[in-house]
């Protein structure tokens, strides 16, 4: 059985999918105005370890993550420039332009980071006829009101509006420090916006209640809807989603539908610089692009992430992500080694570690995804087989590899896990050499890699991975 955080229920509860062996997921996805920073690619590789950790569990995984390329507001509520309008003026390029460049420079970070690409992946402005369609049945059921600048959500006249996020919304009116212009609350959030007087927006439409252009909390009750036909299982977003984002969509969704738009809400937490999140202003926007030309892998990134809980925050440094390097080298050192020794069939001992091993990095991922505890089986479980290998101890090496082969089904870390064609003596000398490396005695690095090249291969070390070739 998985249990998962739902959010609503401010507790790990058993997962149950609507249907057996099927699961319906949603992924609250970027706004492609700019590159997006490490701190937003944390979100897809928390969508990535549940997938997998569904998958693991062998549930087959449906997917949609939407894209928003409209609507979204700089204030992340209904103040500011829209975000692809300002992005399109920030490059002199359209906002369609913007949205195609930075959507794919998106999809290929998600690429690098060997993230499972989801089924659908919608954007907002091909669902402007069904968001137009659910404004108009949430005004004939009575939820909306027309201001000077567009249609909104009338908060007061849906009870349940505070409960998922459990808002004080009473403090919120107290504390109301913006200027609210025709919004009777401030809970009270757009629906539709109208192009402002004696401007022309790039990105706008016809509608009952004017030329404009859709609130950014619309999209997602749609899209999930058509695509996953709501309720579904899980819906994912970020932490700062919670309060508006999600707590709007679920308004409008029950509002229009008299049901809950998701069984099952989880969200993951930010990866911070000095505990702030990450801004251009502030010198500390770092893309995946950054960690290439720094010498890192973007697996390196990968293993940082897996290695604290999504509940949690990670507050990024160049030594936290030096430490993740090493740490997934030391895992395909290991590799490197078993691979140079001679294989036995039989060692019971090591085949029941073996066995406990992988049950207990089922059992951590199984219980809200504990990744950091799952890796730490691993740890253990490497430090236990060195120690044999050094005794001299038989090693079952076919099932060591096969471990580490249904463990990469959710690390996917580019382990090589194809046994080499090189002899077991060059194998030996290389792991040294890492070793060394690792060590940081440079100076028996570079006698044992003209070694090696003496007799016949090169090393290449890219992405924080060592490789042998035979020259």
């Amino acid at each position: 059985m998985i249990k998962l955080y739902n959010t609503p229920a401010k507790a790990i509860v058993p997962f149950k999918s609507i249907h057996p062996k099927r699961v319906s997921l949603y992924s609250c996805g970027p706004t492609v105005y700019d590159r997006q920073h490490i701190g937003n690619l944390r979100k897809g590789l928390f969508d990535d370890l549940l997938k997998r950790t569904l998958q693991l569990h062998s549930y087959n995984v449906y997917s949609v993550t939407n894209i928003t390329d409209v609507g979204h507001l700089v204030s992340d509520e209904d103040t500011g420039e829209d975000k692809l309008e300002k992005g399109a003026k920030r490059e002199n390029l359209t906002a369609l332009e913007i949205a195609e460049k930075y959507t794919k420079l998106w999809q290929e970070d998600l690429e690098k980071l060997n993230i499972i690409p989801s089924d659908h992946y919608p954007k907002a402005t091909e669902y402007i006829k069904e968001q137009i369609n659910l404004i108009k049945r949430l005004e004939r059921k009575g939820y909306t009101y027309i201001t000077s600048d567009g249609v909104y959500f009338d908060t007061s006249k849906f009870p349940e509006y505070a409960d998922f996020a459990h808002l004080n919304l009473k403090a919120q009116e107290a504390g109301a420090r913006v200027d609210m212009g025709d919004k009777k609350s401030p809970s009270d959030f757009a629906l539709w916006k109208f192009s402002p007087k004696g401007e022309t927006r790039q990105m706008e439409w016809d509608s009952p209640w004017g030329i404009g252009f859709p609130g950014w909390h619309s999209e997602c009750v749609v899209m999930a809807d058509s695509l996953l036909h709501a309720p579904f299982d899980i819906h994912t977003g970020g932490k700062d989603h919670i309060p508006i984002h999600h707590t709007n969509e679920i308004a409008q969704f029950k509002a229009d539908t008299g049901k809950p738009m998701a069984h099952y809400w989880l969200h993951s937490y930010f990866l911070t610089v000095n505990t702030a999140k990450m801004s251009k202003s502030a010198g500390t926007f770092i893309t995946l692009d950054d960690i290439i030309a720094q010498g890192y892998s973007p697996l390196d990134l990968r293993l940082l992430v897996l290695m604290a809980h999504y509940r949690s925050d990670i507050d990024f440094s160049w030594e936290s992500l030096t430490q993740a390097k090493q740490t997934r080298q030391r895992i395909i050192d290991f590799i490197n080694r078993v691979n140079t020794i001679k294989p036995h069939r039989k060692n019971l001992k090591l085949q029941k570690l073996i066995r406990d091993t992988y049950n207990n990095f089922k059992k951590s991922l199984f219980s809200d995804l504990d990744s950091p505890k799952a890796i730490a089986h691993i740890f253990d479980f490497i430090k236990e087989v060195n120690s044999s290998i050094d005794a001299g101890d038989p090693i079952p090496r076919r099932h060591i590899i096969k471990l580490f082969q249904r463990l990469e089904r959710v690390l996917s870390l580019d382990l090589p896990l194809t046994k080499p064609d090189i002899p077991a003596e060059i194998m030996l000398i290389f792991n040294n050499r890492n070793q060394a490396r690792a060590n940081k005695d440079f100076a028996q690095a570079d006698k044992l890699r003209q070694e090696l090249s003496n007799l016949g291969y090169t090393i290449q070390d890219k992405d924080g991975q060592s490789v042998i070739i035979k020259t």
